[in-house]
C-alpha cells in the first residue's frame, strides 16, 4: 500500500465510520449470530499472495459489522458504557497513524508530557487534591493489579519482588463482595492467592462495614498474618454499590495499610460536584482508578491511576535495565516504570481532544442527563403490575425483576436482547436473579431511554 492507496482507503474507512454511527439505531444492538458462525467465513490457511484491498474492504463490510454487538448503539443498556465520541475517534486516528511506543520520555516526549498534563487536567476535574500524580494504565484491572502489588511489596518490607513469596507470612488483601472481580484476579497474578482475598461484610447499605473491617484486620494480624491493603468500591458492578470510604481509609490508616478506591464506571460523574458526596473520602486513598473510557467518552483503552504518594507504586513497578538509560533519565518521568507494561500507547491525546470538543460542562450534562433518565426509567417500570425495583438507581444503575420469580425474569431478559431493540445484563442479588438497567451511552437520548422501557412493558407481556 502506498501513500495514494493510504489515503484512498483511510479515507474511504472514516466515511464507512460515519455511516456506521449514523446509522446505528436501525441496527440490532445484538447481532443474530450462531457461534462459528463468523469463522466459517474466514478461510482456514492464510493467504500466500496479497490480495486487493478492495476485496478485503468488502469482505469486511459483508462479515464484521452484521456480527457485532454495537457498543456505541445508544440503546445499549448492558454492562457500562464502553463510550467512543468522535473527537475521541478523531484523536485514534492521529495516534494510530503516528504508531509511537510510549514508553519512555526520550520515545515520545509530547506523549509523555501530554499525559501527565491531561492526568492533572481531570484531577481537577474530578476535584481531586492538588499534588496527586498519575498515570493512564489500560484498564482499572491493571490499575488494581498494581496496587495490590504495591500493597504486597509494603507488606513484606519489599522483599516480595527479589525473594519471592515462598516462607512468606500470609499477604491479605480486604475487598467487600460487591468488588470487582478484577481484585480477585489481581490476588491470584499477584501471588497472594484467592484465599487471603478477605471479603469484609457489608451493611443494609451494600457498604464495607468499617468495624467488621477492623476486626478482620485485628484478627489476621493477631493469627500471624500480614495485612496488606484495603481494595474500596465506588461504584459497584452489580449494583452500583459504593464503600463508606472516609470511614475504611480511617480504619486502613489506623492500621498502617495502603488503600486503593476502585472507581472504574462511577469515577467519572464526581466531574459534577453534587454526586462527589457519594465517594467522600476518596481523596484520601493512597491509589485510586476511574475509567474516562466508560462514561467520558473517552475510546478505550484509558483508564487513569491517581497517586497520593507515586515512591511506593514505583518502587514496586520500576525497572531499569541498561538498554533502556537514557541521557535524560533525571530529568524525566519514564511512565512505563509506573505500570506493568514495557509498551504504552499514547492515550492522552483523545483526552485532550475530548475535553476541548465538548468541555466539562458538555461532559457534566450527559451525565446528569443519564442519572435523571435512568431514575424516570426506575420509576416507570416500579410502577407496571408484575414488576419491582430491586435496587434504586445509584447515579444511572438500578435492577429490577418480576415478581413471579427467577425463571420469569431469565425469560424476560432472554427475549429482551433476543428482540433486539435493547440491550441489558443480569446479575444476581441476595440469591436473586436481578436484570441490570444502565444509561450511560454518549449518544443516549431520553426517547431511547423510554424506548427500552416500553419495549420492556411489551415484551413482559407476551
Amino acid at each position: 500500500m502506498n501513500g495514494d492507496d493510504f489515503r484512498r482507503w483511510a479515507r474511504r474507512a472514516a466515511d464507512w465510520g460515519a455511516d456506521y454511527l449514523e446509522g446505528l439505531r436501525e441496527r440490532p444492538v445484538r447481532p443474530a449470530v450462531k457461534p462459528g458462525e463468523v469463522a466459517a467465513q474466514l478461510p482456514a490457511a492464510p493467504p500466500e499472495g496479497a490480495e486487493d484491498f478492495a476485496e478485503i474492504f468488502a469482505d469486511f463490510e459483508r462479515i464484521v459489522p452484521r456480527a457485532m454487538t454495537h457498543w456505541q448503539h445508544p440503546r445499549f443498556f448492558a454492562y457500562f458504557p464502553a463510550n467512543a465520541a468522535p473527537a475521541s475517534m478523531v484523536a485514534e486516528h492521529l495516534v494510530n497513524a503516528m504508531a509511537a511506543q510510549c514508553m519512555l520520555w526520550e520515545t515520545s516526549p509530547a506523549a509523555t508530557e501530554m499525559e501527565l498534563r491531561m492526568v492533572d487536567w481531570l484531577r481537577q476535574a474530578l476535584g481531586l487534591p492538588e499534588g496527586m500524580a498519575g498515570v493512564i494504565q489500560d484498564s482499572a484491572s491493571s490499575a488494581t493489579l498494581t496496587a495490590v502489588l504495591t500493597m504486597r511489596e509494603r507488606a513484606t518490607g519489599w522483599a516480595g519482588n527479589e525473594a519471592g513469596l515462598a516462607g512468606q507470612k500470609p499477604v491479605r488483601i480486604y475487598a467487600s463482595a460487591e468488588n470487582h472481580s478484577s481484585v480477585d484476579k489481581a490476588v491470584r497474578v499477584a501471588g497472594i492467592g484467592q484465599a487471603n482475598l478477605v471479603k469484609v461484610a457489608t451493611g443494609p447499605d451494600h457498604a464495607m462495614d468499617p468495624d467488621a473491617l477492623r476486626d478482620a484486620i485485628a484478627a489476621d494480624r493477631a493469627a500471624g498474618m500480614l495485612p496488606g491493603g484495603v481494595v474500596l468500591c465506588a461504584g459497584g458492578t452489580a449494583i452500583g454499590a459504593f464503600d463508606r470510604i472516609a470511614e475504611s481509609v480511617a480504619v486502613a490508616r489506623e492500621a498502617d495499610l495502603y488503600t486503593h478506591v476502585d472507581a472504574a464506571w462511577a469515577g467519572s460523574a464526581m466531574i459534577c460536584p453534587e454526586f462527589r458526596h457519594l465517594w467522600a473520602g476518596a481523596e484520601q486513598a493512597d491509589s485510586l482508578v476511574f475509567n474516562p473510557h466508560k462514561w467520558l467518552g473517552a475510546q478505550f483503552d484509558c483508564s487513569v491511576q491517581f497517586l497520593a504518594d507515586p515512591k511506593p507504586q514505583l518502587r514496586t513497578m520500576g525497572l531499569r535495565p541498561d538498554f533502556l538509560e537514557t541521557l535524560h533519565e533525571r530529568e524525566v518521568v519514564n511512565l512505563n516504570e509506573w505500570t506493568v507494561p514495557l509498551g504504552r500507547r499514547f492515550r492522552a491525546l483523545k483526552i485532550w481532544f475530548l475535553v476541548r470538543a465538548y468541555g466539562l460542562e458538555g461532559l457534566r450534562e450527559r451525565i446528569r442527563n443519564h442519572v435523571a433518565w435512568a431514575e424516570m426509567a426506575a420509576e416507570r417500570i416500579g410502577a407496571m403490575e408484575g414488576f419491582e425495583i430491586v435496587t434504586s438507581p445509584s447515579l444511572s444503575l438500578f435492577t429490577f425483576r418480576l415478581a413471579a420469580g427467577d425463571e420469569a425474569t431469565r425469560r424476560l431478559i432472554e427475549a429482551i436482547n433476543a428482540d433486539g431493540r435493547i440491550y441489558l445484563t443480569q446479575t444476581s442479588h441476595k440469591g436473586q436473579f436481578v436484570i441490570r438497567f444502565q444509561v450511560g451511552q454518549f449518544d443516549c437520548t431520553r426517547e431511547d431511554v423510554e424506548t427500552a422501557v416500553a419495549v420492556i412493558a411489551e415484551l413482559a407481556q407476551g
